[in-house]
């Protein structure tokens, strides 16, 4: 005899519908989606060219995007780092009546297994949904992560910030489902699955012992919403089991924001995961310790590849004028580089750039000083 209880069951990346379930069937809260520790999540397996680099999926983006890709392809080049650029165009198409990219980007990006991304523009009233939220769809891009860390020579209120944060990039508030219950009241679904949830989680522990962090601490709403914040929380205790050698705590979301920017130094140790909403919110707050989004790295995560990102605007009002900052976008790249094994460049990279910033003698209008693009850029060449 079928059961009439009910669950929401996916349908393809992004839409869901619900659906009966039969009696004693397995359901998404009691399955295991990933056997052990050994299994690791959002591993690079890009494959070298005939010249012994990696091919990566360079989409410039619109406004100051072309200005501040180039600057970071010149600084790969002086580093002589092993990638070679595939120039690619996501401009939306629709498909089925709904916004995609083009095909020949989409084979691009699947075959590199990595890309690197400018700042994109979503016109008004052209009747297509944000890029950026369908090229996460379209990879099913399900973490993201944004590191962020004091820059020396640029002084904020706060020092010494050494934040790491993932945020799961697929469902919760995010996943569309919203309707009309009746005229004035509108129903918004957040949707928690398990298989997402253990997915970002364990990204969240793996991605702790590769940068050499004991602690990973997730933040919730659990006490409010018990039934989907409280189903991350628990995957959180289930999936610290197979990481002894992480501590693993959580905090309540009101309670981190409160203590961050009260003083943010307690969470240099820890590696923070959460729900979209949340960290959709807390990275750019994060970003905020900082001295903002021009100075914010990105990456997009996933199974199959990922892409990295310059999350600041595309500013189409200095485009073309060398006024563009590329410190984010080339951040970004450098958290690229380390996802795909090549550390010692990022690492010949990262420094040039801190002691550019240190310094204080090239730096663009937004960081205080009076250099143009190209000149900030150079005097990192310089250094590397």
């Amino acid at each position: 005899m079928l059961a009439t209880r009910l669950f929401v069951a996916p349908i393809g990346r992004q839409s869901y519908r619900i659906a009966p379930r039969a009696a004693g069937t397995l359901s998404l809260h009691n399955k295991r989606f990933f056997a052990s520790q050994s299994d690791r999540v959002a591993k690079f397996d890009g494959v070298r060219d005939a010249n012994g680099n990696y091919p990566v999926s360079l989409i410039e983006g619109d406004g100051i995007g072309p200005e501040i890709s180039q600057a970071v392809k010149d600084i790969f080049a002086a580093a002589k780092a092993p990638i070679t650029w595939e120039p690619v165009d996501v401009g939306p198409i629709l498909k089925d009546g709904q916004t995609a990219i083009p095909d020949d980007a989409i084979a691009s990006i699947k075959k590199n297994k990595i890309a690197l991304k400018g700042p994109l523009a979503t016109p008004i009233g052209k009747g297509h949904v944000s890029l950026n939220l369908t090229l996460r769809r379209t990879f099913n891009l399900f973490a993201n992560l944004r590191p962020c860390r004091s820059v020396a020579g640029y002084k904020t209120p706060y020092d010494n910030v050494d934040t790491v944060l993932i945020r799961e990039n697929t469902e919760g508030e995010y996943s569309g489902i919203e309707h009309v219950v009746v005229d004035g009241v509108v129903q918004s679904i957040k949707l928690i699955t398990r298989e997402a949830s253990e997915r970002v989680l364990r990204y969240a522990f793996q991605h702790a012992q590769a940068i050499g962090r004991k602690k990973v601490r997730v933040v919730h709403k659990a006490t409010i919403m018990k039934m989907s914040d409280g189903l991350f929380l628990n995957v959180g205790r289930e999936v610290a089991k197979d990481y002894p050698d992480i501590e693993f705590d959580a905090e309540l979301l009101d309670n981190t924001c409160l203590k961050m920017v009260t003083d943010p130094i307690p969470y240099n140790d820890k590696v923070l995961v959460m729900p979209n909403l949340y960290g959709d919110i807390l990275s750019d707050m994060c970003a905020g310790l900082i001295g903002g989004l021009g100075l914010t790295p990105s990456g997009n995560i996933g199974d199959e590849c990922s892409i990295f990102e310059a999350v600041h605007g595309s500013a189409p009002d200095i485009a073309g004028k060398a006024l563009a900052n590329p410190t984010a976008l080339l951040f970004s790249s450098l958290m690229m580089l380390r996802h795909m094994g090549l550390n010692e460049y990022a690492d010949k990279i990262e420094k040039a750039t801190f002691d550019t910033l240190s310094e204080g003698k090239a730096l663009t209008g937004d960081l205080g000083g009076t250099a143009k693009t190209h000149e900030y850029t150079a005097s990192i060449i310089s250094k590397i």
